[in-house]
């Protein structure tokens, strides 16, 4: 089994791609900007006997992911889980459209060209898994992520909608809403920040990236090959 996992060498998606490559998965992730983080994850794989590869490639870059897909087409993937994101968070009457466009662009835009890629194997051997990593933003809101919450709703719509065209090839097409999850993206976020959100969670804590990623190994299994067009919520109780 082969599994693609865009933005897949850090915070969430590493945890989605140590989990997938104990499952026994040959794992190719992409990155963008570390490249010294993604050496290591790919050695730290290695030196475990797994298979990893690591790809950088720009999710919202139509170039760049036809590219790699182009490397891959022999082999193509069973599986693709669609990590890759950053928050530019902004109240919006003083968010600039630069900082919406560039949310959007790897979050939304990202999603329908890696999936549009995707399913072209898949099709050809009439079965696969999408599943794309979405938020709570998306369906409660939350002030300061408009560009966030619009970008992850927007996949909510595309997976809805995928999921029901490609549904006769047997492939499925899912979301997994991640909660605060105690990784990179959330750094950034002030003591004050994090414990409103906190305080807002009846499980009264933050995730940890496994309890995301084996949701995510869950429908990429046969186990979950009833289930499609769903938004499969890990976030303490928000929703």
């Amino acid at each position: 089994m082969r599994a693609l996992v865009t933005g897949g060498t850090r915070g969430l998606g590493r945890a989605i791609v140590d989990a997938l490559l104990g499952d026994g998965y040959e794992v190719v992730a992409t990155y963008l900007g570390d490249a010294a983080t993604a050496a290591r994850a790919e050695a730290e794989a290695k030196a475990r006997g797994q298979v990893l590869r690591t790809v950088r490639c720009d999710a919202a870059s139509s170039e760049a992911v036809t590219a790699l897909f182009a490397e891959e087409a022999e082999r193509g993937f069973d599986l693709l889980v669609h990590a890759a994101g950053f928050t530019r968070d902004k109240l919006m009457m003083m968010m600039p459209e630069t900082d919406f466009d560039a949310v959007v662009a790897v979050h939304l835009r990202g999603g329908y060209l890696v999936a549009k890629q995707a399913m072209k194997g898949m099709i050809s051997r009439r079965r696969g898994r999408i599943v794309f990593i979405v938020s709570p933003t998306a369906l409660v809101g939350r002030p300061g992520q408009t560009s966030y919450g619009a970008a992850k709703a927007g996949l909510i719509g595309l997976t809805r909608s995928l999921a029901r065209e490609v549904a006769r090839f047997q492939i499925t097409v899912n979301c997994v809403s991640a909660g605060l999850v105690d990784t990179g993206l959330t750094e950034s976020l002030s003591e004050s920040a994090r414990k409103e959100i906190v305080s807002g969670i009846p499980l009264g804590r933050t995730g940890r990236p496994e309890e995301i990623s084996a949701v995510v190994g869950w429908l990429a299994s046969d186990r979950a090959s009833y289930i499609t067009g769903q938004v499969v919520s890990v976030d303490g109780g928000i929703t």
